[in-house]
C-alpha cells in the first residue's frame, strides 16, 4: 500500500520476458547419467564400499548445534593409534584420515576408537597376492567369495531421538509454581553468603556464652 504522499508504484516489467528466463529440460537425462556414473564407480571400487570410506563421529560447531553429531572429514592420528592402526595402513582399508584434526575430549576419542575397532572386526581384508598363501589378518578365498559390496554409507551415523513418555498429571505437579521456584532459588543464591555469616556468628556467640559449648554437670 502507498503510505503518505508518495507516487503510486508502477511495475516496469520486461515485454520480452522469454529472453530473461532459463529452463532446464535436461533433468531426466542428468538423473539417468548420475545413476550410470554411480554404477560405474561402484564397479571400479569393488569390493570396497560404494559410498566411500568410514568417517568419524564429530559434533556440530557452535553452542546451538553441538548436541547433534555428524560424519567428520577423517580420523585423527591419536584415534588410529588407540585402535592399533597406522596412517598408511588405514588409508588402504577404507578409513578416512585427517592429520590436522585434534581431539578435544577423551569421550569423543574413545567413541571413535571403538568405532574403528568395530569396523576392523567386520572388515574382510582381501590378500595382496591372490596366488600366494594369505598373510596374518587377510581373508581366506572362501571368505573373499562371501564378501558383498556395501552400497550405503559405512556404519551410518544417526542422532538419537528423544523418547516421550505420557503420564497423568499429579496434584503435586498442579500445585507447583515455576515462578515461585525460580524466585526462591534466586533469593537463596543472592543471600547465601549473608545467611552463612549470620549462622557462623550465632554459633560463635553461643559457644562464648557461660555454660555453653561444654557438658553441663548437675548438682547432687
Amino acid at each position: 500500500m502507498v503510505k503518505g504522499n508518495h507516487m503510486i508504484s508502477n511495475g516496469h516489467f520486461h515485454k520480452y520476458w522469454q529472453r530473461h528466463i532459463r529452463t532446464w529440460f535436461n533433468q531426466p537425462a542428468r538423473k539417468f547419467r548420475r545413476r550410470q556414473n554411480r554404477i560405474k564407480k561402484a564397479k571400479s571400487v569393488f569390493p570396497r564400499p560404494a559410498k566411500g570410506p568410514i568417517r568419524p563421529i564429530v559434533h556440530c560447531p557452535s553452542q546451538r548445534y553441538n548436541t547433534k553429531i555428524r560424519a567428520g572429514r577423517g580420523f585423527t592420528l591419536a584415534e588410529l593409534k588407540g585402535a592399533g592402526l597406522s596412517k598408511n595402513f588405514a588409508q588402504t582399508v577404507g578409513i578416512a584420515v585427517d592429520p590436522r584434526r585434534q581431539n578435544k575430549s577423551v569421550e569423543s576419542r574413545q567413541e571413535n576408537v571403538q568405532r574403528l575397532k568395530e569396523y576392523r572386526s567386520k572388515l574382510i581384508l582381501f590378500p595382496v597376492h591372490r596366488n600366494k598363501k594369505p598373510r596374518k589378518g587377510e581373508a581366506t578365498p572362501d571368505e573373499c567369495k562371501m564378501a558383498k559390496q556395501l552400497k550405503r554409507s559405512v556404519m551410518p551415523i544417526r542422532n538419537a531421538r528423544p523418547k516421550v513418555t505420557l503420564e497423568p498429571i499429579t496434584e503435586e505437579q498442579k500445585k507447583f509454581s515455576a515462578y515461585q521456584a525460580l524466585h526462591q532459588a534466586r533469593l537463596t543464591a543472592r543471600f547465601f553468603g549473608v545467611r552463612a555469616k549470620k549462622a557462623r556468628e550465632a554459633a560463635e556467640n553461643e559457644s562464648n556464652q557461660p555454660g555453653g559449648g561444654g557438658d553441663k554437670k548437675g548438682k547432687k
